[in-house]
């Protein structure tokens, strides 16, 4: 018989994603309000027993987590209107879309049961391909 604690989710199986290292404060702030421990991933992703794992889209590939939020999902976010605005030809255009698009859908994918995604007003436009 399965114990209902067995089955809640502990914070080492879930993480944070956010688009670029400008918006990993507000996925900190989150984790905080939620009083859990957690800990920035670098290029050594070492998830910690216990602890939340907060991180960049970047670093999500190979990673799975039963849960995860994908945060900071706004319009100029993603895609990053830096990487937009440093484009000059039309199909460079397409490929930072594309490229913009595949991250987010990567960052969501690394989740195994349970997904949230956040932004504020205006929300990207990718959101609209997830629904």
């Amino acid at each position: 018989m399965t114990h209902l604690s067995e089955d809640r989710i502990q914070p080492h199986e879930i993480a944070l994603f956010v688009r670029s290292a400008a918006q990993l404060d507000r996925a900190e702030a989150a984790a905080e309000l939620a009083g859990l421990k957690y800990r920035v991933l670098d290029e050594h992703v070492e998830i910690a027993p216990g602890v939340l794992s907060v991180s960049t889209m970047h670093l999500a590939k190979g990673l799975e987590f039963r849960a995860v939020g994908v945060m900071a999902c706004d319009d100029e976010v993603i895609p990053l209107q830096e990487r937009i605005e440093a484009v000059s030809d039309e199909a460079d255009l397409e490929d930072v879309y594309n490229t913009e698009r595949q991250l987010l859908y990567v960052a969501c994918t690394r989740a195994r049961d349970q997904l949230l995604i956040t932004s504020t007003a205006p929300e990207s436009e990718f959101l609209d391909d997830l629904l």
